[in-house]
């Protein structure tokens, strides 16, 4: 079971890439009315993936951007089942600890209430040649059982912020004293009862 579930895991997160990679017609599996309001910021449904039998990822933009080159992305993951919150944050967590120990810039903050977690974390990838920082990403990933009595799952709403080459030292200034902001907008919004079609 332990092995099915890191299974699915790791195609959790190798999605993202794949959805950066795809501007296919969008399909919401999820149910979920849009456009999503966030952080003083609207989200149109621009890509969506069901790869497997009980796993769903739905990512949303601000107008005018793509998956390739975004600034701001909320994305809306399902994983139906019986899995525990817990295990996926720490799951998360463990390959955040390795990917620090090469890269200083990487950091996280692991908040939880009333079995919520939210997870708060920096990431960064280099330019080709290693000599300098090309994107910096900072995600709010919120982990939640999914309420729907016939469909139990854990439901994942996350936002992130990206900046890239010389936007990057300003944007980590402003990270610096706006860093609740984002987070507080993530644990306030109103996730829909996910219903898969």
């Amino acid at each position: 079971m332990m092995r099915n579930k890191s299974v699915l895991l790791s195609l959790v997160f190798a999605l993202w890439a794949a959805g950066a990679m795809a501007q296919t017609k969008a399909t919401d599996y999820l149910n979920v009315p849009g456009p999503l309001h966030l952080n003083d910021a609207s989200f149109q449904l621009a890509w969506s993936a069901h790869p497997n039998n009980n796993y769903y990822k739905q990512e949303y933009l601000v107008a005018g951007e793509s998956l390739e080159k975004f600034h701001s992305l909320v994305t809306i993951d399902f994983l139906q089942g019986s899995f525990e919150v817990a295990a996926l944050v720490n799951q998360k967590v463990e390959e955040l600890k390795k990917m620090q120990a090469a890269n200083p810039l990487v950091n996280y903050n692991v908040y939880e209430k009333d079995q919520q977690y939210i997870l708060d974390f920096l990431i960064s990838q280099n330019t080709a040649d290693g000599k300098a920082i090309a994107v910096v990403e900072r995600n709010v990933y919120r982990y939640q059982q999914n309420t729907h009595p016939q469909q139990p799952g854990i439901l994942l709403l996350a936002a992130s912020e990206r900046a890239y080459g010389d936007g990057i030292e300003a944007f980590l200034k402003k990270l610096k004293t706006d860093k609740m902001k984002l987070v507080n907008a993530v644990a306030a919004y109103k996730v829909p009862v996910i219903s898969v079609k």
